[in-house]
C-alpha cells in the first residue's frame, strides 16, 4: 500500500522551488508513484493550496488546507513533508509532530538548535518516525567513499583534509529570493546549509569530530542583490553569517580511524580560484589515500555534478593511482540532480530495513555548528 504524503510548502507562485523541483520530481516518477501517493496540500491558505493542485496537475481530490493544524488532523494523510522556509520550520511541522505523524523536514530541521531539540522531545512523546533532508549520505560518490574505507582498502585514517569554495554561485551577489541569506537568525544561509550539508556529509563518511576549533570571518558584510534577469545591481544588504570557515578537528578510534586523527577544513563563500575545483577532499590513511574532486560545486547532494566528479585511490605500496567508478541507479538518471539523492531519501524511509537521517541526527549537526559560532 501507497504512502499517503501531505506536503507543506509546495508553492504555485515559484516553480523552481525546493518542494517542486527535488520532492516532485521523485514523488510523481513511476518509481515514486510505486510507494508513495500525494493526498494533500498545506499552504498559506486553501486557496494557495488549491493553485499547486492545478500548477502541478495533482489529482483533483488532492485535499487542501490553509494551516498546519488542519493537516495534522487528517487521518488519510501518513507522512507529512515540510518544504517551507527554514525560520517556520518549527512552527509548521509541530502539529504534525504532536499529532504523532510521520515527517519528514528539510535540513536545516529548525531555525536553531533549541527548536530543533524541542522537536526531538516531541517526537519521542508522540512516537512519530523522523526523517531530515540530510540526502548527501545517501549520494552514490559518498556511498562508494564509505565502502572503500569499510573494506579497509587505504587502511585506517590519519588525516583528511578538506577544501571546499561554494554555498552561493557568487562571493558576493545573491538574487532578491535568497536575500535573506545574510540575517543569522532566519537559520537558512551559506553557513548552516551551504556549509552545513558538507559538514554532516563528512563526518558521515569518518566520524563526528570531536575537539572542534572553529576560526569564522565574515570576509564581505554587504551582499549586492541583484536583478537575476538583467544581473544589475538593486540594493545592497548587510550579513552577519560568516562566509568563511575555517575549522580543525579530531576523529576518535573506530574501525576505519585511528584514534586522533586530524582533520583540517576551510569552506569559503563563492567561486574557487579559476580551474580549481569546487571540493576538493583527501583523506590519507595508513596504505593509500582517496581523493574526491568535484568541479562543478560543493553540493553533492544536488547540483555539483555539472561538471567532472572523480574519486581516485592512490595504493602506497604500489605507488599506482586508480580511478574508481560510481554510479546513479537507473531510476535516479531519469530525475533532475537535485532529486535524485533525495529519491533516495524516500526510498530509505519506504524500506523497513534502512535507517534514514532522523531529526536526532539532525540535532547532533545543529549543536555542533551553534557552539563553533561561538567559540
Amino acid at each position: 500500500m501507497a504512502i499517503r504524503v501531505g506536503i507543506i510548502g509546495l508553492s504555485s507562485s515559484a516553480k523552481t522551488s525546493w518542494a517542486s523541483g527535488a520532492h516532485l520530481p521523485y514523488l510523481l516518477s513511476p518509481r515514486g508513484q510505486s510507494k508513495y501517493r500525494i493526498v494533500a496540500l498545506c499552504n498559506s491558505s486553501v486557496e494557495a493550496a488549491k493553485r499547486a493542485v492545478e500548477t502541478y496537475n495533482l489529482p483533483p481530490e488532492t485535499r487542501t488546507y490553509g494551516d498546519p493544524k488542519s493537516l495534522a488532523e487528517d487521518p488519510d494523510v501518513d507522512l507529512v513533508v515540510n518544504c517551507t522556509r527554514v525560520d517556520v520550520h518549527y512552527s509548521t511541522i509541530l502539529p504534525s509532530v504532536k499529532a504523532g505523524k510521520n515527517v519528514f523536514v528539510e535540513w536545516p530541521l529548525a531555525h536553531n538548535a533549541q527548536h530543533a531539540s524541542d522537536l526531538v522531545q516531541e517526537a519521542k512523546k508522540s512516537g512519530s518516525a523522523t526523517m531530515v533532508g540530510l540526502q548527501g549520505r545517501l549520494a552514490p560518490v559518498y556511498v562508494k567513499i564509505k565502502q572503500i574505507l569499510e573494506q579497509g582498502r587505504v587502511g585506517k585514517i590519519l588525516s583528511a583534509e578538506i577544501r571546499a569554495s561554494g554555498g552561493t554561485n557568487d562571493r558576493e551577489k545573491l538574487p532578491p529570493g535568497l536575500a535573506y541569506f545574510g540575517d543569522r537568525s532566519i537559520g537558512g544561509n551559506v553557513y548552516t546549509i551551504g556549509f552545513g550539508h558538507l559538514f554532516d556529509q563528512l563526518q558521515h563518511l569518518m566520524g563526528d569530530f570531536v575537539n572542534l576549533k572553529p576560526q569564522l570571518q565574515i570576509q564581505r558584510p554587504t551582499m549586492k542583490i541583484i536583478d537575476p534577469s538583467t544581473k544589475e545591481i538593486i540594493h545592497s544588504a548587510t550579513s552577519d553569517v560568516p562566509d568563511l570557515i575555517f575549522a580543525t578537528a579530531t576523529l576518535a578510534e573506530s574501525p576505519i580511524t585511528r584514534g586522533g586523527a586530524s582533520v583540517l577544513l576551510r569552506f569559503r563563500r563563492g567561486q574557487p580560484f579559476p580551474g580549481d575545483p569546487h571540493l576538493d577532499i583527501a583523506i590519507n590513511g595508513e596504505g593509500g589515500e582517496i581523493r574526491l574532486r568535484a568541479m562543478g560545486g560543493t553540493a553533492l547532494h544536488a547540483t555539483a555534478y555539472n561538471g567532472p566528479v572523480v574519486t581516485e585511490v592512490h595504493d602506497y605500496k604500489t605507488d599506482k593511482v586508480e580511478t574508481v567508478e560510481w554510479e546513479w541507479a537507473d531510476w535516479q538518471d531519469s530525475l533532475p540532480l537535485s532529486a535524485r539523492s533525495i529519491g533516495m531519501l524516500y526510498e530509505s524511509f519506504a524500506d523497513a530495513n534502512s535507517k534514514p537521517p532522523t531529526f536526532e541526527d539532525a540535532l547532533i549537526r545543529h549543536e555542533q555548528l551553534e557552539e563553533m559560532l561561538v567559540e
